[in-house]
């Protein structure tokens, strides 16, 4: 059975998007992405250097040919900001899919909604394929996909902080409303919440900080990627009904 996860148009085997930030080195962040069996890799277009050939480059370690690149707007406080960087991003690398985030304070980190819409709006009318990081809140992820996103990423946690999912039922509610892709976009902190969003029914995650600032980065990376695979077969298979009672596993007909 074919499975794919599929955005913007284009299928892709894995379900377990990547981050490139926090890892000690470019070397340690390619062996991570390539353990975590990753197809689309986000890049921080303001933190990352994608044209000082003087200086180590992302692309050196981790091929633009094989992998996705997803420029994102990490460090934008402002629509403005944020599609300026986006706008750079595309004469860079000719990139046209992207993941935008607009942020409202530096404690949060939750996105502020109103900039990440009015953003959103432009660079669709630009041209741009958005997947638009957001909060958990079902009535913006809506009125983003009619803005004309192609992926909505609702926050599990604030960034980078491992707390898991702390409103599966919101997240519910955006899955079930979304024609377009949904991805857990921040603070899974361990395998077993990366399997709890796709038994939810998110088409994918996306993870960071949770590989890079494991002990073992490469092993961690392996973890999510079995995860999600786990977490999306079970979501497939359907799972049991809940009961509120004991029910017997073995049959109950032609007890000795």
């Amino acid at each position: 059975m074919s499975d794919k996860f599929k955005v913007a148009g284009k299928e892709y085997s894995s379900r377990l998007l990547v981050g490139t930030g926090k890892y000690k080195d470019l070397q340690e962040t390619a062996d991570a992405i390539k353990a975590s069996g990753a197809e689309i890799v986000t890049v921080a277009v303001r933190r990352v250097n994608l044209s000082k050939k003087d200086e180590p480059m992302l692309q050196d370690y981790i091929d633009p040919k094989k992998y996705t690149y997803l420029p994102n707007t990490a460090g934008c406080y402002t629509a403005e900001e944020a599609i300026r960087t986006l706008r750079l991003a595309r004469e860079l690398g000719d990139w046209n899919l992207v993941k935008l985030e607009v942020l409202a304070d530096q404690k949060t980190l939750y996105p502020n909604v109103i900039e990440t819409v009015e953003a959103a709006k432009v660079l669709i009318k630009d041209g741009f394929e958005v997947m638009a990081y957001t909060s958990d809140d079902p009535i913006i992820a809506k009125m983003l996909e009619d803005a004309g996103c192609c992926a909505i990423m609702p926050l599990g946690a604030p960034i980078g902080s491992g707390l898991g999912l702390q409103n599966p039922l919101n997240i519910k509610f955006i899955i079930d409303q979304c024609k377009v892709p949904v991805l857990v976009d921040a603070g899974v902190g361990v395998p077993s919440e990366a399997a709890q969003a796709m038994e939810l029914g998110c088409d994918a995650v996306l993870i960071n900080t949770a590989i890079a600032e494991a002990k073992d980065p490469i092993l961690m990376a392996e973890a999510m990627k079995l995860a999600v695979d786990s977490g999306r077969k079970a979501f497939l298979a359907g799972r049991m009904q809940r009961k509120f009672f004991g029910a017997p596993s073995s049959p109950v007909l032609g007890m000795i």
